[in-house]
């Protein structure tokens, strides 16, 4: 199935971040994509909204699809929010402005406790192996060569995969990915909550990401946050939001397609579908 990523009259072309498989499609400058991909389903209309809407604890909350129904992406551009867009303060971003920004909503079955989610984010080493679609070369490749956890901030200190003891609400933990084109670089994982019905943390690159040996991402210039919230006893509710900041190389913001069907291998890794399977988040 071909997407034509262009942009759209009225501003925000809709990408797919972190998103499940299942019927992608193109509506209003939106894309929609089933988050449970065991068959197609109907797509749905989404209301345009004025800028992300953030589940920070209080009301209103984002418009999530029921359960069965397609996730929902958002990819901002700057007609449609401003080159000065400011974060919602709960992320506690502080740099204005954005190259691209990409939320997404869902909700997805998930049976254990607040704690087996935490297992499963800490274990950091299980990245490794994770699938993309590549636009560029037409076919499915591997997008995370290898992945540990650190000690701290300096590559090299490498350790066993975080517990969920050490997912504390407050922790600051490391680890390093070697990505199949930057190579490696450091994040940052800082556990802004976790209870028994609500987990949020927020990553970001504290080391430079680099391209060919070409500086695309500085430290702090790739920023994600993500909210998983517990809705009943099978269910949760997923937010996340992933930003390349304003000073991103020009090479970011020429390669939605890239970002889209990235972002799409990290949701799936998150609630446990294969990262490979059909059809990516765009061709």
């Amino acid at each position: 199935m071909s997407i034509d990523l262009k942009r759209l009259p009225g501003g925000a072309v809709l990408l797919i971040a972190l998103m499940a498989p299942g019927i992608l499609a193109q509506q209003a400058g939106r894309f929609l994509l089933s988050p449970i991909a065991l068959r197609a389903r109907p797509l749905i209309e989404v209301e345009p909204q004025t800028g992300p809407l953030l589940p920070c604890g209080n009301e209103p909350i984002p418009d999530y699809p029921g359960a069965n129904e397609q996730a929902v992406v958002n990819s901002w551009s700057k007609a449609d929010l401003g080159r000065d867009w400011k974060p919602p303060v709960c992320t506690g971003w502080t740099e204005v402005g954005f190259t691209t920004l990409v939320t997404i909503a869902a909700r997805f079955p998930h049976t254990s406790e607040a704690e087996g989610l935490l297992r499963h984010i800490g274990a950091i080493s299980e990245l490794a192996g994770m699938r993309y679609w590549s636009t560029t070369h037409k076919e499915w490749r591997t997008l995370i060569v290898n992945a540990y956890a650190l000690t701290d901030s300096k590559s090299g200190q490498r350790r066993n995969d975080f517990t969920s003891n050490e997912m504390k609400e407050g922790s600051v933990l490391y680890f390093e990915q070697v990505d199949n084109l930057s190579g490696k670089a450091i994040y940052r994982m800082h556990i802004v909550e976790a209870s028994a019905s609500r987990l949020v943390f927020e990553v970001e690159n504290v080391s430079t990401i680099r391209y060919l040996f070409i500086p695309i991402l500085h430290a702090g210039e790739l920023q994600s946050m993500y909210f998983l919230d517990r809705e009943s006893d099978k269910v949760w509710r997923y937010y996340s939001i992933v930003r390349t900041g304003k000073n991103a190389n020009g090479l970011i913001a020429g390669n939605e397609s890239s970002s889209v069907n990235r972002a799409v291998a990290f949701y799936r890794s998150l609630v446990g579908i294969p990262t490979d399977q059909e059809p990516p988040g765009a061709r």
